[in-house]
């Protein structure tokens, strides 16, 4: 991963699932995800990282609660920072590609578990 140049088309190209993040980088202590979205994912929360969703391709919503300002639409070319402790999902109504970074020891999703749920040696594998 260090030293090796990513071509972003390819490592979307390898994604067979949705909601299946897969790493192809590390900057210190953030890995750096490629993952396509479609669908909706659970609601969850990470207590102690923030999480940085970038859409590359497609239309990425990401749920928070009425207090913490509603539904953010990221359309590509944007990007969105969830602070620790903020209540989230994702949703996207068409395939959409998106970069994550964050810390490496963020769980794929937070405090829930569900059948999407991916451990990070699944997500470096």
């Amino acid at each position: 991963m260090q030293n090796e140049r990513v071509n972003l088309d390819a490592a979307f190209g390898k994604l067979q699932e949705y909601f299946s993040p897969k790493v192809v980088g590390r900057v210190n202590d953030q890995y750096v995800k490629v993952t396509k979205l479609k669908g909706e994912f659970p609601w969850h929360t990470h207590e102690h990282e923030d999480e940085m969703f970038l859409v590359v391709r497609g239309r990425l919503t990401i749920g928070r609660s009425e207090q913490d300002g509603g539904p953010v639409v990221l359309e590509p070319g944007e990007f969105f920072i969830v602070p620790r402790g903020m209540r989230h999902n994702t949703s996207a109504t068409e395939e959409t590609w998106n970069i994550l970074i964050e810390p490496v020891t963020t769980t794929h999703s937070g405090d829930v578990q569900s059948p999407l749920t991916k451990s990070i040696a699944e997500q470096l594998a």
